[in-house]
């Protein structure tokens, strides 16, 4: 009686393990930026690169219409960091500058983006986030106040849903909705007095830095309170730098309207 063979599944016999298949994978990955890049350097305007970029997530609308805001919400950080990238290309006039964005944007395709354990996934809400948001202000620099609430309330939902996503969190859409809604409303306020860093030559916002400081807090307490790994003194450590960095930023604030009204 001969021996039974192991069962091999079809997606083993067809996934890629070795010789040439590997690099053509890296260079299919590595023609994104490539073609970003050098339609942002023709000056032939935004909406091909991003086009580019919106086509590359074909795959999203590949199957029946009912999985298609399932898919669009697992793929938005991406779409919000390629995004991000072309707006950053398409603004800067340095040639230089837009080649190492595009390095940025294949480092985040080649390592970043394929990376599924909660630490990756984690940081790839919080890279996002904090890309879409200076992005959003790069290219609109001056959008209507509701344009910017709105859009900075859907980045920061976004974000938070893909983080709380990777951790099962029952209440992942309720803990999205109020990350979400934190940002728009401290859009809101501080929309009321913009202020920009560095200066003269601005680029990042406060609201920016508000965000990204109070969410990386936030995002590093919960990862450690997941893993049984936030002591005491971790957790005070780590709010007690929030605070001072929020409490700068909110005395920067002060001092620059005190100046306006002078």
């Amino acid at each position: 009686m001969q021996p039974s063979r192991p069962k091999i599944k079809i997606r083993d016999r067809i996934k890629p393990a070795g010789g040439i298949a590997p690099f053509l994978h890296v260079l299919l990955r590595l023609a994104l930026p490539l073609a970003v890049f050098v339609f942002s350097s023709l000056s032939i305007g935004i909406w091909l690169p991003l086009l580019v970029v919106l086509l590359s997530k074909w795959r999203i609308f590949a199957v029946r219409p009912r999985f298609w805001p399932a898919n669009l919400r697992a793929n938005a950080v991406d779409i919000i960091f390629g995004i991000s990238m072309v707006i950053f290309m398409a603004n800067s006039d340095s040639l230089l500058l837009r080649f190492i964005v595009a390095v940025f944007y294949a480092v985040w395709l080649l390592a970043f983006k394929p990376r599924s354990s909660i630490l990756a996934v984690s940081l790839q809400a919080g890279i996002a986030q904090f890309a879409g948001l200076m992005a959003l202000f790069v290219a609109w620099p001056d959008g209507s106040l509701l344009g910017f609430v709105f859009i900075v309330g859907l980045l920061c939902y976004l974000a938070a849903r893909h983080f709380f996503d990777s951790y099962n969190e029952p209440y992942a859409r309720m803990l999205s909705y109020l990350w979400g809604y934190f940002g728009a409303a401290l859009m809101w306020v501080l929309s009321h007095l913009l202020v920009v860093y560095p200066q003269p030559n601005s680029f990042i916002t406060q609201p920016t830095i508000f965000l990204s400081v109070i969410g990386y807090t936030l995002g590093a307490i919960y990862y450690l309170e997941h893993f049984d790994k936030l002591s005491k003194t971790v957790r005070s450590e780590l709010l007690y730098i929030c605070g001072g960095v929020v409490l700068i930023l909110l005395i920067s604030l002060l001092y620059e309207g005190a100046h306006l009204t002078v």
